[in-house]
């Protein structure tokens, strides 16, 4: 009997059976069990993902369980009512930290004797996740007599890596110990290769009368008895722990009533957003939420972690642009990201990992995997356009705040971030950036549509070779831009007037190259022969962001983003319907993304294409409004509008995920034409154009550098106007054209 004693000098006997099982529930980790809707919550690092029960089946292969740290701490958690699984009657998830889940009983036989009828015992699981996951249960009797319950709680943790549940076949794992069960506490427990103790700390509020225990899961048993109308209440908490580490679990309710109280203390320091339509007051409510429940905070400072289930880490991209996006909000998410951001910045050549001094990363993870180095995420480097988003979101920042001492305190990380870009982005000397992956762990594709299979000729055959993808050049040509006017206002006149002039030479070769004249439209990508890739993609249309389309031919790249077999109804897809890998089921070739979409409505603001921005955000609205909570999810099917069909969910997308949750915002900010410019307390507003659906707009509580003020748009016989009912401080409204 092989023995293991723990930091705390607890003693544990490995279990061997498990052990010895390559995988331990003996099913391959990859997701293709969506049969049903999922359950998710969270809060800091830790987050649960069910069914709509609130179970995680043992033998799940759709990466059910809880989660924190990159860690599986349960794989099973299974609730029965006299050895059968209770009825699902309704499941809410409205708040981001908590699910309220009502079940009821089937019809339960003795002896071939009805006892109890079905639907005549009420089990209500509230859940919430704080310090830990907190669990009750409540049991209550409908019937006219007392009756007598088993109620089974199932229980295993296989402790696997975020990475191992979505595919990583690993030869080798850690020791897996025997459940230890006393008095009113289990602790599951697992001893990783990288030497890290890891445990699960399971309390019940009542003892349990019996319990069991097989190779991959602990049952126990309680027996209850209630009257008629009787109720009883068994409360689970469960804990992960990591190393020496020890946490205390609140009460539930106090648990329940500080994290309301501080979803409340987010809300009153955000931009407050009131419309005349309820629907869209939700929308914008869900996504101000689910932007805070995505923040995490971690050893260095807080991040907008990218999305549940998959992407509870700092990716650099996607909290960019959710940084971006959400500014009208409130700034000081995006200062902290930005801190962050900076603090990991590249400082050397690592091909493992993929970095490069002066590079921002792609995603950073903390579990087993990454810290045996055996995945180069530690972090790793991996994307083409984090860079350019970083000065783009430190000039936005600047914008919104004025906050001229954090650009002279970050003034080394943007230059560092220009010269990476300068230096190791292009690749071949062409004046263009691009990617070419070095690790044999890394992303094939380093761009935003970073599956295999999304940068692809209209052949069918993938791009090789150093690419150079259409949106990235222009998030360099804005970004160069917009470093320029800081380089301005820090006195660096010289470094600002090279910039602009860099500029203005990659606008000119830019639209030489990637303009397809038989098209008439820009292509994805050039390969590494330089020849274009010319599927028919958003990509291009995310470019008018930027201004780095020549005012000739926006307009033909607008038409065909609204083509039919661009537009769906719903929003513009990420690959045409006429292209050789359109599948609207798919993750990047033709699917519909709103991030994508807020972009782009931005571009078309930009350029002037008012009616045009306008279809596209009713879509988004439309679209959000058919999602449960009216929440936009990380992406959906890109099937074409009928008359009254409802967009077509795509079954493993991250709900809530941080730049769908950001887009309304943005999408909102481009159709009232707000542009703030903190530095010289000026805001400017463009054409504002309510759509039909939302004829009134109040902005309060609404913040640009010192100034604090509210405004108002109206929409009276198909005119938009506003009016500021309360400004503070010597910011001017300056009407643009």
């Amino acid at each position: 009997m092989q023995k293991y004693i723990s930091p705390e000098g607890e003693e544990f006997i490995v279990e061997k059976e498990a052990n010895d099982r390559l995988l331990n529930e003996g099913i391959p980790f990859i997701i293709v069990d969506i049969r049903e809707k999922r359950l998710s919550i969270k809060e800091g690092d830790q987050f649960l993902y069910t069914d709509f029960q609130g179970n995680i089946m043992a033998e799940n292969t759709c990466g059910l369980g809880f989660y924190a740290q990159d860690t599986r701490f349960l794989s099973c958690w299974e609730l029965y009512l006299n050895g059968r699984k209770p009825i699902p009657l309704s499941t809410s998830a409205n708040r981001d930290y908590m699910a309220h889940i009502e079940l009821s009983n089937a019809d339960i036989i003795e002896n071939g004797e009805l006892i109890i009828p079905q639907e005549t015992i009420n089990i209500r699981r509230l859940r919430v996740i704080g310090a830990g996951l907190m669990e009750q249960v409540r049991l209550k009797n409908y019937n006219t007599f007392p009756v007598n319950l088993h109620l089974q709680a199932a229980f295993y943790a296989d402790f696997a890596d975020i990475f191992e549940v979505r595919g990583f076949q690993r030869r080798k794992r850690g020791q897996l110990f025997k459940p230890k069960l006393s008095g009113d506490t289990l602790i599951l427990a697992y001893l990783g290769l990288d030497d890290v103790f890891r445990r699960t700390r399971i309390t019940f509020s009542i003892v349990p009368d019996s319990w069991e225990v097989t190779y991959n899961k602990i049952k126990v048993d309680y027996l209850i008895s209630l009257n008629s109308h009787g109720r009883k209440t068994i409360n689970f908490n469960v804990v992960p722990l990591i190393g020496r580490e020890e946490k205390k679990i609140p009460k539930f309710e106090i648990a329940i009533s500080g994290l309301r109280r501080n979803y409340n203390a987010c809300e009153k320091v955000c931009a407050k957003f009131t419309t005349r339509n309820d629907i869209s007051n939700d929308v914008l409510d869900r996504g101000r939420a689910d932007i805070r429940a995505l923040i995490t905070a971690t050893d260095t400072g807080s991040i907008i972690s990218a999305g549940i289930p998959w992407y509870v880490a700092a990716f650099g991209r996607d909290a960019l642009i959710t940084a971006i996006q959400t500014m009208i909000l409130n700034p000081e998410p995006a200062r902290n990201t930005l801190e962050i951001l900076a603090l990991f910045q590249g400082k050397v050549e690592d091909s493992w990992r993929e970095e490069q001094p002066g590079k921002i990363l792609h995603e950073i993870r903390r579990g087993e995997l990454a810290n045996l180095n055996e995945i180069p995420h530690t972090p790793y480097y991996g994307s083409v356009d984090s860079t350019p988003l970083f000065i783009l979101a430190m000039s936005e920042y600047y914008k919104w705040t004025g906050d001229l001492d954090f650009i002279k305190a970050h003034e080394k990380n943007l230059q560092a971030a220009l010269q990476w870009m300068d230096k190791y982005g292009d690749i071949d000397g062409d004046g263009f950036i691009e990617y070419q992956r070095k690790s044999k762990r890394g992303l094939i594709n380093q761009g935003w549509k970073d599956s295999f299979d999304a940068v692809i000729h209209t052949d069918g055959r993938p791009a090789k070779g150093a690419i150079a993808l259409v949106e990235v050049q222009a998030y360099v040509y804005y970004a160069k831009k917009r470093l320029s006017q800081i380089y301005t206002d820090l006195g660096n006149v010289k470094s600002a007037a090279k910039l602009l002039w860099e500029a203005a030479e990659l606008k000119k070769i830019f639209n030489e190259r990637f303009w397809m004249a038989d098209e008439e439209y820009f292509a994805l990508a050039l390969d590494g022969n330089k020849r274009q890739v010319k599927t028919i993609t958003s990509n291009p249309g995310q470019a008018l962001w930027s201004g780095i389309v020549d005012e000739d031919k926006a307009k033909k790249v607008v038409k065909r983003l609204l083509a039919p077999d661009m537009f769906s109804g719903w929003g513009i897809r990420t690959v045409s319907k006429l292209a050789k890998n359109y599948n609207p089921m798919s993750y990047h070739n033709g699917s519909i993304w709103p991030h994508d979409n807020a972009i782009i409505i931005r571009g078309l603001k930009r350029y002037g294409f008012e009616e045009q921005a306008e279809i596209v955000a009713t879509g988004m609205f439309d679209a959000a409004t058919h999602h449960a909570y009216n929440r936009l999810p990380e992406l959906f099917c890109g099937f074409t509008r009928r008359g009254h069909n409802w967009p077509v969910e795509y079954p493993v997308a991250c709900i809530p995920q941080a730049w769908a949750s950001g887009a309304m915002f943005m999408i909102l900010q481009s159709i009232l034409g707000l542009t703030p410019d903190a530095p010289s307390s000026i805001l400017y507003v463009n054409d504002p154009r309510l759509p039909p659906w939302l004829n009134y707009v109040n902005l309060s509580d609404f913040q640009i550098g010192d100034s604090h003020l509210s405004i108002t748009f109206n929409r009276r016989d198909g005119v938009t106007g506003f009016t500021v009912p309360k400004k503070e401080g010597k910011l001017r409204i300056v009407m643009e054209e």
